[in-house]
């Protein structure tokens, strides 16, 4: 029999990137928060640079209920299944994925806010490829511009601003939409071969810039700058420079007094008061022991899967296919990043990128949302070019032989030798937009450690998005030969197997019939649940969402503390 506990105003469920921002305006404005996590805390032991544990065995020093759930995925509804990951791109822990993640913090661009109405009016309606689901979001770059500033300064984030007010500056990104401060740090310093990549990209018409980083490129919140010491990729930051929210928000909070944090709680389902369709609370097990937390409100904040996957295993009376999915959209929209389409460039010469940092590089963005002119090319959107500093003996050992050498043996080992820091793979994030016949449901056979069904991922990329992939695969390879490269290779698309960049299935919008929440994030059928992260995102432009999830986090919480009496009491 579960433990009744006692009542709370919120409870948070998920305490990483978005669940971790959210407390803090919560907890200033007075509310008792119960943020519930399914991780642990984190030391700076568990931080050591270990490219084995962190890289290939996900963490095994901590308590990873993610791995345990790992999603599984077919192309559609009528083909077999991919091959499992053998562990979940994301992680359990105070302060989740952003204690593991590259820190890159973008915003996204005007257009991807207004993708149907700007395609539209530039190129026709008969644009949109046939099949998607994409709509414009109930707001735009305006409104959630006042909280992107919000948490760059309250988590810290380095840059350099491109467009101040409107005031065009060179050393950040020109086609930024307008920001109202400067970033609260200078971006990263460049490396050697991100420098030389910058002077290509110039001397292709082309501008480059340092990308944001949620990593502190000098004393920032009594937390050291960076010491560059590398690791980052999929590692924790001994020394707190990055700023993953277990170090930067989550501490603020608890000082307020008003959240107390449960570790080790995996949370099974949200429960519903039958008599009233509200949410009356959350349903957990830790340490094998059943827990029932009631609270007034109850915000979901896990991952895009996981956020999924929960709504639909809350199922009662009221909701028989799920909680707030009677209008069958919970799942629907999905998509996730076009990851794929990756291209390897072999260069002559050392590049000296050993250590660095994936999020310490040069981008260039004139290929990517619509900052381009699209009449000449036969798809919508676009992608950013990044190159980076990052590199470790396993993954440098990892190269391809570029057709010059055999896969094995002792020729093979020769070529390693003469080339692991003459090769770079290029980072593109590419535009993807969701399908009709792209979602997210219940495994029917594949169950977590627990008994529960996972999330399974019924999604492939479309035309639009292979072509999209494939124009940007061409620039990149255009900016990697004018730097002296002299082989690339190119990957192939990709699959939309379990993504670190995954959006939809709870998506956000004004129309109660074609979207799972309002404009708020609260939920169309249940008007005490908010769900926070980018599951409600429309559209994903061509950067990384964390950002964009945590201004939307904040700005829910916002949302929850003017009207708290409206949503908490009915």
């Amino acid at each position: 029999m579960a433990t009744n506990l006692k009542q709370t105003d919120v409870v948070i469920i998920g305490l990483g990137a978005v669940g971790g921002v959210a407390v803090l305006p919560l907890a200033k404005a007075g509310l008792d928060v119960i943020g519930l996590e399914a991780g642990d805390w984190l030391t700076p032991r568990d931080f050591a640079p270990d490219e084995l544990r962190n890289n290939f065995r996900g963490w095994p020093q901590s308590v990873q209920k993610a791995n345990t759930e790992i999603p599984t995925h077919r192309p559609n509804a009528q083909a077999s299944y991919s091959p499992r990951f053998p562990i979940h791109p994301m992680m359990n822990a105070v302060g989740g994925t952003s204690l593991h993640y590259w820190a890159q913090s973008w915003r996204l661009n005007p257009w991807d806010f207004r993708v149907v109405s700007e395609t539209t009016r530039r190129y026709g309606a008969s644009r949109i490829p046939k099949g998607s689901t994409v709509e414009d979001w109930p707001f735009g770059l305006e409104e959630l511009e006042p909280y992107y500033d919000q948490v760059e300064f309250e988590v810290g984030v380095s840059g350099n601003a491109g467009n101040l007010d409107g005031t065009i500056d060179p050393r950040g990104n020109i086609f930024e939409g307008p920001r109202a401060r400067e970033f609260p740090m200078p971006a990263l310093r460049g490396a050697g071969f991100t420098d030389k990549m910058a002077a290509a990209a110039k001397s292709l018409g082309w501008h480059a810039f340092p990308g944001p980083a949620a990593i502190n490129s000098q004393t920032y919140d009594n937390r050291p700058g960076c010491v560059y010491h590398g690791y980052c990729n999929r590692g924790g930051c001994h020394v707190n420079a990055k700023n993953s929210t277990a170090v930067s928000t989550i501490p603020k909070a608890r000082d307020t007094g008003r959240l107390k944090i449960v570790t080790r709680a995996h949370v099974t389902t949200i429960a519903v008061d039958d008599s009233t369709g509200r949410a009356s609370g959350v349903n957990y097990i830790r340490d094998d022991q059943e827990y029932f937390q009631p609270a007034d409100v109850v915000l979901l904040a896990g991952y895009t899967y996981e956020n999924v996957r929960l709504l639909l295993l809350s199922k009662s009376k009221g909701f028989p296919n799920g909680l707030s999915n009677n209008r069958g959209q919970v799942g629907r929209h999905y998509f996730s990043h076009n990851t794929g389409s990756t291209l390897t460039a072999l260069f002559p010469f050392d590049l000296n990128t050993w250590y660095g940092m994936p999020a310490q590089g040069a981008a260039v963005d004139n290929w990517a949302d619509d900052n381009f002119d699209h009449a000449g090319v036969d798809f919508i959107g676009g992608g950013n070019l990044w190159v980076y500093s990052d590199r470790r003996p396993i993954g440098a050992a990892s190269m391809s032989a570029f057709g010059k050498a055999p896969a094995w043996g002792s020729a093979w080992k020769t070529f390693i030798k003469q080339n692991a820091d003459r090769w770079n793979l290029a980072y593109i994030q590419k535009t993807t937009l969701p399908y009709e016949d792209n979602y997210l449901d219940l495994d029917p056979a594949v169950k977590d450690s627990l008994g529960f069904p996972v999330c399974r991922i019924t999604a492939d990329f479309k035309d639009n998005e292979k072509k999209v992939g494939a124009f940007m695969q061409d620039k990149m390879t255009q900016w990697f030969m004018e730097a002296g490269a002299i082989a690339v290779e190119r990957g192939p698309a990709g699959t939309m197997g379990p993504s670190t960049h995954a959006y939809g299935g709870t998506r956000m919008g004004d129309n109660k019939e074609r979207n799972a929440v309002d404009r708020w994030g609260f939920s169309h059928e249940v008007p005490n649940l908010g769900v926070l992260g980018a599951s409600v995102m429309g559209t994903s432009g061509s950067h990384n969402p964390t950002l964009t999830a945590q201004a939307l986090a904040w700005r829910t919480a916002e949302h929850l503390t003017k009207a708290w009496k409206t949503i908490a009491n009915g």
